[in-house]
């Protein structure tokens, strides 16, 4: 069978607006559950008894969804082919205790979030995003997608070492933003906030807010090769199993052999370790009802799992012109040269020579070229939702991704025509 689709460069102009549209994991769960429901999905609750129907289903948990689509005859021991991604990426959380300033200007109290490159958040304008909590127990979406704060650097006439010994941040003193002028004021930004939201500040009690740049996308270089943009850090991967998975459900049910999944979980930058981050039991949980709910057992579970396959999608370093000698000598990717095996014999990488194997295959099927990544020895080598699926769940991972520059930047770099390559290899994957 061949590939059920083919993403083109209309996937990367797609992709630039899905990123727009997500400026929190909360607004990247919205956005591929509206693209899925556009594809025949149907969310379905986690508190609700779920029935043996076939069909495109999702559950949304916070920043984290978990879809997948159920082909007609599929049997109770019929194994699942995952797409694994992550919806959050490194940058500035709001306090719980917000309001804060000095001489006369007005200021948000953030905490660093994962391993955000903190001078990229420098003299850029930014928007506020997230959910609140409302006092009947519901949540309300908020994107105030203008330039409203700004983290502003110290002149170069006050540190003059900048440039020679290097710009030195503090967490706590020197990344938080500012946002107006006056005396702090106790409740002012959730008062703004909620005004935003259509709401009333008495009814919120609850928030999770992180700023955001608002510079969009761009396709940069000049031949347009290239793009820049913020969070591609995982969004990149989310869009492209979101476009894979829809694409695969709509194919004809007897050309899918196996029940293809999207699970796309928060928190992967800071440890996985929540309820709705990888190394938490959503993703098992899902795909043990989905057995049991079509009449299956324990043993049907355990025949599932046995032959079920993940590919962890997520960004990787593409070689750096101005750093080579931190990459290893002889594994170099490039931008625009397709999808990125990643591996560590130190299971870093969940990859062994099998799913090496698995992701070759796909990528054949699919006509994208690949490649392979290895960090350098003398460097410590980062992680990936990959080996902590592999290890929770006994199933058998595989991690991939796309090669960037300026990874944990509030704006990342990569080839225009990875994304729409890393798509098509994601669907022939889970189309088998």
């Amino acid at each position: 069978m061949s590939s059920p689709l083919r993403f083109d460069r209309g996937h990367t102009d797609d992709l630039m607006a899905f990123l727009m549209a997500s400026p929190s994991p909360y607004h990247a769960v919205a956005t591929a559950a509206a693209r899925l429901e556009k594809a025949g999905f149907r969310q379905v609750e986690e508190t609700a008894a779920w029935d043996a129907s076939t069909g495109g289903k999702y559950v949304l948990r916070g920043g984290a969804i978990i879809a997948w689509y159920v082909p007609e005859g599929a049997g109770a021991h019929t194994p699942f082919r995952i797409a694994g991604a992550h919806t959050d990426s490194p940058n500035l959380r709001v306090k719980p205790l917000p309001d804060t300033g000095s001489y006369g200007w007005r200021q948000i109290a953030v905490e660093v979030y994962g391993g955000t490159l903190l001078n990229t958040w420098l003299d850029r304008d930014l928007g506020l995003a997230g959910r609140i909590s409302l006092r009947d127990g519901t949540h309300r979406l908020v994107n105030i997608d203008r330039p409203l704060l700004r983290v502003p650097q110290l002149a170069v006439h006050l540190d003059r070492s900048a440039n020679t010994d290097g710009l030195k941040l503090d967490r706590q003193k020197h990344m938080q933003p500012i946002w107006g002028l006056g005396d702090v004021e106790e409740g002012d930004l959730i008062r703004f906030v909620a005004e935003e939201a259509g709401v009333g500040a008495e009814d919120v009690t609850g928030w999770d807010l992180m700023p955001h740049a608002v510079e969009p996308p761009a396709y940069l270089g000049r031949d347009r090769e290239l793009l820049a943009g913020p969070r591609m850090d995982n969004l990149l991967s989310v869009h492209a199993a979101t476009a894979a998975l829809a694409a695969v459900a709509g194919q004809p049910d007897d050309e899918i052999p196996y029940i293809p999944v999207l699970a796309a979980f928060d928190h992967e930058e800071n440890g996985s370790q929540s309820d709705t981050g990888a190394d938490g039991p959503l993703l098992g949980t899902v795909l043990e009802r989905s057995v049991f709910a079509r009449g299956g057992t324990y043993e049907d579970r355990a025949r599932a799992f046995a032959g079920t396959v993940c590919l962890s999608s997520d960004t990787g370093h593409a070689i750096h012109p101005n750093y080579g000698e931190r990459h290893d000598p002889t594994h170099h990717p490039v931008a625009n040269g397709g999808p990125i095996l990643k591996v560590n014999v130190n299971m870093r990488y969940a990859t062994d020579g099998s799913g090496r194997a698995v992701f070759a295959a796909a990528c054949e099927k699919a006509g994208v070229p690949w490649q392979t990544f290895v960090s350098n020895n003398s460097m410590p080598c980062g992680t990936t939702i990959g080996p902590i699926t592999a290890a929770r769940h006994g199933i058998q991972t595989v991690d991939i991704g796309v090669a960037i520059l300026s990874m944990h930047s509030a704006r990342e770099l990569c080839g225009a025509d990875d994304p729409y390559l890393l798509a098509n290899a994601l669907a022939a994957f889970l189309a088998g």
